[in-house]
């Protein structure tokens, strides 16, 4: 598969082609991060081509993508939860300031993470931490993404 999906994120997740797509929830799609220097990094993608904000968006289907944030954001506190004991909570953002369609950040935080990052917005690490390859997506990072999986499986089961 070409790196090609990465120019069009929701279209390639909607064709079947967006490798990072764990699971399709209503509302959107989770996805891992591209980045993983805090393991567990997702990002909820919405599932509506062309919506730029949350407000582009028909009531029930922004309140579907909302519970699809928050079902995303407790996999995930699960998932960290059990794979790292310096887990402490997960943060939640919808941002939009640098990609032109409608995503919710998932950030898992750390207690390991610097000091002087860790009480902070994740924006505030150093620009070259995002671009490292050693923090790429790999296959290295199959355990939480199957972690986070099994758990939105369970949530989606309970439901």
């Amino acid at each position: 598969m070409s790196e090609d999906w990465r120019g069009d994120r929701v279209g390639a997740a909607l064709r079947g082609e967006n490798p990072t797509v764990l699971r399709r929830l209503d509302g959107g799609f989770a996805v891992i991060g591209d980045v993983q220097f805090l393991p567990g990094y997702c990002v909820l993608l919405t599932e509506v081509p062309g919506a730029e904000r949350l407000s582009d968006l028909p009531r029930p289907a922004r309140l579907a993508f909302l519970s699809a944030m928050d079902q995303l954001g407790e996999a995930v506190e699960r998932a960290c939860r059990s794979l790292d004991p310096g887990f402490r909570r997960v943060n939640l953002e919808i941002l939009g300031n640098k990609d032109p369609f409608l995503h919710a950040h998932v950030w898992p935080r750390y207690a390991w993470e610097p000091e002087e990052h860790v009480t902070v917005p994740v924006w505030s690490y150093p620009r070259d931490r995002w671009a490292d390859p050693r923090h790429r997506l790999g296959a290295r990072h199959d355990r939480v993404r199957e972690a986070i999986g099994s758990a939105l499986d369970r949530a989606s089961a309970m439901n």
